[in-house]
């Protein structure tokens, strides 16, 4: 198999260390999505108040009286004409939850170390019933179109962007067969969960969704296994032995010589297999290893091959 490989070094697990993280992890059941709406929606105009704070602190109002200087005021009322302490901002992260980055038209996904998620963008737009063309990687008109449509039924500014805002209802949105998802997968700690039949991988921290991408996994005479187990091997610029030095960037490792690493291959994850690893594109595994490198991250695989 094309993950098989001599390893390097061995992970020792790790309690995670959730103070890295900027959102606080809400419990989600697979019930509760106008919840979790509601909380992107809070979150978002959250941040939008906070930058407008920073960019124009409010200047405290002098409660002095015309020819009277600040010197001849008490301490107190000196105080008040200092100017407010700036708000924190929070700058957008790929680490956020359902993060990516902001697509619209004329962006292509032109290679494998070139994608722009617009694939991606195309098939979420279609499994949410507002797009019906075909999957061709290039955003024009019909995909705008069909963003607008999508922004407006969520009640979002409709300007045909896929932006982070966009992004984060529309991923959580169609994570399809939420129900099939294993029990397992809602249990303390990093777990991501690979459903063979729909190309799709879920993350979870402590039970709350964090993110999800669309992948490819084995063929059919090299299924990735059914299973659970941990990662214990990391590389970041992983190269298998098997398959003449074949690229494997942000490869996690988790049975045998299977892992979750980015593709040098897959340009559309419904389109060919892989060797029996779970291909991810190149970004998004660069946007699961910020995130859980560091972590012991538990994976399941589960579901009918397809």
């Amino acid at each position: 198999m094309i993950c098989r490989t001599v390893h390097r070094h061995w992970i020792e697990g790790a309690i995670p260390n959730l103070s890295s993280y900027t959102w606080p992890a809400v419990a989600i059941s697979a019930y509760e999505g106008s919840n979790v709406k509601k909380l992107l929606g809070v979150l978002s105009a959250a941040a939008v108040a906070v930058s407008l704070v920073s960019a124009s602190p409010v200047q405290a109002v002098t409660t002095s009286a015309p020819g009277v200087s600040s010197a001849s005021l008490g301490p107190a009322a000196r105080t008040l004409s200092k100017p407010a302490t700036q708000a924190p901002r929070h700058p957008f992260s790929m680490r956020d939850r359902f993060a990516r980055e902001i697509v619209r038209r004329g962006m292509s996904d032109r290679g494998v170390y070139k994608i722009a998620h617009v694939r991606e963008l195309q098939y979420r737009l279609r499994w949410a019933g507002v797009y019906h063309a075909g999957i061709t990687g290039t955003f024009g008109d019909l995909t705008k179109a069909a963003v607008v449509r999508y922004q407006r039924r969520e009640g979002l500014t409709a300007y045909g962007v896929a932006n982070h805002v966009t992004w984060s209802h529309l991923i959580f949105d169609t994570i399809r067969h939420r129900g099939q998802i294993p029990k397992l997968c809602r249990h303390a700690g990093w777990h991501i969960c690979y459903d063979r039949s729909m190309h799709q991988v879920v993350l979870f921290l402590n039970g709350s969704y964090r993110n999800s991408w669309l992948v490819r996994g084995g063929a059919y005479d090299r299924q990735t296994r059914v299973g659970t187990h941990a990662v214990y091997y990391r590389d970041i610029d992983h190269r298998s032995q098997t398959f003449g030095g074949s690229p494997m960037p942000y490869s996690q490792f988790f049975d045998g010589g299977e892992a979750l690493h980015g593709s040098g291959f897959m340009t559309d994850p419904f389109y060919d297999h892989s060797h029996g690893c779970v291909n991810m594109y190149i970004e998004d595994a660069r946007q699961l290893w910020s995130m859980t490198n560091n972590k012991r991250l538990v994976v399941t695989v589960y579901g009918a091959w397809d």
